[in-house]
């Protein structure tokens, strides 16, 4: 959850190289445009005398540091590793990207990260994998959406609100993720894949320490659903058919991915219960201008579904449970979620300097989740919460099309904030 504030630290103190998983754009093009790191460098590096720099090869790993704050997990540093290595002819295969990072808050967080993004020889194969260790605190709101009798969330920063809410019960817990997947390219862009996902949660506390008979929202879902309340785990396999065709992962101009998840849990995996899942997603970019390829309509569709079993709570998808944590803009992460989950956007990207140094972005989104209460379900699609808001765009690295994003975004029950990260939120 917090992570985005510290890749937003990351940004903010670094000059290195960030690497991508695309081919750079062409020279002409480049050469019309300014990053940050070529102003970063003009105001604080010197070139020495008769040595030429324009030849020089960019690194292939950068070690950055990080910083942070935010009053809900303190001030944190970490530092944070990126490798590329291209494994096989260049003209025709992806460069592989090793990303590991590390931090710790003054409030008892810590994480230890480490991602693989390998493609074989002519992209034959991808290998997909991410291992994730540490302590956090997540923002407990309940199951569903439609919960009109709420107080106001209020202001929040990057995910986490600024201000106390009675509604919102603090759960800090530990946990161990470990995921690995292999892609396997059957046809132009269409890839199928498999691998293996291992969740386990432990020490989940209530930090408000509610009494007996006024339990967190996590305890009551747990018993009524037959899940342990301080620790569960969530083990499955995976199945994955993956349509990519856009022109870049980082800031597409143009293309689709769409990519499609059955995941079971299964018990003799060490999965508390069975459960059966299908994850949906669909991306698509068009290009409003042949001239000025900034200008961009982009459309993110996001869907979890539970087909049958049960869900531990920490693993119900909702308010930024995409891969990086950024869906939902306008709220806290977490703010809604159930056993199925529906989520839309809509984005117009624009450029607002020449050089392609700033640009902007307006958004609208929409999502739904179903949940079972006590009292009465609601159902998919019953109660549809509405965000939006507006963006500013600074171009970090125009290698990699790498960009620094800090949104305003608003929702419903006086939801309202500032969201940071590194690269477009899709």
């Amino acid at each position: 959850m917090w992570k985005l504030a510290c890749t937003a630290g990351v940004v903010l103190l670094s000059t290195g190289t960030i690497l991508a998983q695309d081919r750079q754009d062409p020279p002409e093009v480049l050469n019309k445009q300014t990053d940050a790191k070529e102003v970063l460098g003009h105001w604080f590096g010197k070139k020495k005398a008769g040595t030429d720099t324009t030849a020089k090869k960019p690194s292939t790993i950068s070690t950055l540091p990080s910083a942070g704050f935010n009053p809900s997990v303190g001030l944190s540093v970490g530092v944070t590793s990126t490798a590329g290595l291209v494994f096989g002819d260049p003209k025709i295969t992806t460069m592989s990207v090793l990303n590991t990072n590390a931090y710790v808050s003054t409030k008892g967080l810590i994480q230890v990260e480490a991602k693989n993004n390998i493609f074989t020889n002519d992209d034959l194969y991808n290998i997909q994998g991410n291992v994730q260790v540490g302590k956090t605190v997540g923002l407990d709101y309940g199951v569903g959406t439609g919960s009109r009798t709420r107080g106001e969330q209020g202001f929040s920063f990057d995910g986490l609100p600024l201000s106390s809410n009675s509604d919102v019960m603090p759960l800090t817990y530990s946990y161990v993720k470990i995921s690995e997947r292999v892609y396997r390219r059957v046809a132009k862009n269409l890839l199928f894949g498999a691998g293996v996902i291992f969740n386990i949660y432990s020490n989940i506390d209530n930090e408000r320490k509610m009494g007996v008979n006024d339990r967190s929202h996590n305890y009551r879902y747990s018993i009524n659903h037959g899940f342990p309340t301080a620790g569960y785990t969530n083990n499955g396999l995976l199945l994955n058919l993956e349509y990519n065709s856009r022109d870049h992962i980082n800031r597409p101009y143009e293309g689709m991915f769409i990519d499609v998840v059955l995941r079971t849990n299964e018990k003799w995996m060490g999965s508390d219960r069975r459960a059966t899942q299908l994850r949906t997603e669909l991306r698509k970019y068009w290009g409003l201008s042949k001239i000025n390829r900034e200008h961009i309509l982009a459309f993110w569709f996001w869907g979890s579904f539970l087909i049958n079993g049960d869900l531990p709570y920490l693993e119900l998808p909702g308010t930024g449970s995409d891969q990086t944590n950024r869906l939902g803009r306008g709220y806290t992460i977490g703010r809604f979620k159930g056993q199925n989950f529906a989520y839309t956007e809509a984005e117009y990207r624009f450029p607002l300097t020449k050089n392609k140094l700033f640009s902007g972005v307006v958004f609208a989104n929409a999502q739904t989740s179903s949940a079972q209460r006590a009292i009465n379900d609601i159902n998919l699609g019953e109660y549809v919460e509405p965000g939006g808001g507006f963006g500013l765009r600074i171009l970090f690295n125009k290698y990699t099309r790498s960009n620094l994003c800090i949104d305003y975004g608003i929702g419903t029950y006086g939801a309202k904030g500032i969201f940071i990260g590194l690269n477009e939120v899709f």
